[in-house]
């Protein structure tokens, strides 16, 4: 296996923002976001802005802190000892990391699907009624229109309408992801990540994720980590090129794939690399 050594180090974050033609005030806007594990330093003065209400991928070789910036973005690192985040990752142009933010109300906001689909040991209806209970709605009627409102936007309520008693762990992996995706919309977010949703899938349940998320953009922001270039093309409107802990280059996913800037992105996206 080839080693690829690159100097990153002159990559200019000042050019790294949202490209001139977006005239929206982004929903997301990191700045100067370093990001450590102990010592070891993983992202390096990571600048990026992602606009509402579209696709944003991140794509990049194993390692190369994609997914620790996506897990940063609503704090999900918290939870592992000896991490620890500098800059700023603003929402609406509030720094998540501000010490008076409520964590618990921030993953709220911001919903996240994992790489593998993680359903809890209960029925289908509770998997999706979860999050609504914990946040203290117990009224039956309201419940079950939020769980079939959320079923469907994650296209799956026609495969499991009959059997919303029966246990998670019976769905296909597909229909499993797409349990996680509705569990998710369940408790209304505005952002929603998701860390390679269908590495573990065939083909025919990935186009169903991949038309999922086309879908979902008319309502929710979603920033999305894929190893799959073509499936980075197919869905983002986005692309953000990570390597070595730095971000390279960021533009609309047509340019990214079709003109980048930089050398290095273009042959990781031609697949000369990685």
């Amino acid at each position: 296996m080839t080693t690829i050594t690159m100097d990153l180090s002159n990559t200019r974050s000042r050019d790294l923002q949202l490209p001139p033609d977006a005239v929206v005030p982004p929903k997301i806007d990191a700045r100067g976001v370093n990001f450590f594990y102990g010592t070891a330093h993983v992202l390096h003065d990571i600048n990026l802005s992602i606009p509402e209400k579209q696709v944003t991928a991140l794509i990049g070789p194993s390692g190369c802190g994609k997914s620790t910036f996506l897990r940063s973005l609503n704090r999900m690192n918290d939870i592992i000892p000896g991490a620890r985040a500098e800059g700023v990752i603003e929402i609406d142009g509030r720094n998540v990391n501000d010490p008076g933010v409520d964590v618990v109300q921030l993953r709220r906001r911001v919903g996240m699907v994992f790489q593998k689909s993680n359903p809890f040991p209960k029925s289908i209806y509770e998997n999706v009624a979860y999050g609504l209970r914990i946040g203290g709605l117990h009224h039956r009627a309201s419940m079950d229109e939020i769980v079939e409102k959320s079923l469907r936007r994650a296209a799956l309520w026609e495969e499991v309408k009959d059997r919303l008693g029966a246990s998670a762990s019976a769905l296909s992996g597909g229909q499993q992801q797409r349990l996680c995706i509705a569990r998710a919309l369940a408790v209304n977010p505005e952002i929603l990540l998701m860390d390679e949703p269908a590495s573990a899938l065939d083909p025919i349940a990935t186009q169903k994720i991949e038309e999922l998320i086309y879908e979902l953009k008319d309502n929710y922001t979603i920033v999305i980590v894929t190893h799959n270039m073509q499936q980075a093309a197919r869905v983002s409107d986005r692309t953000a090129f990570f390597m070595l802990g730095r971000l390279v280059e960021y533009s609309e996913t047509k340019t990214i794939f079709m003109n980048p800037r930089e050398q290095m992105t273009e042959d990781y996206v031609t697949g000369r690399f990685g």
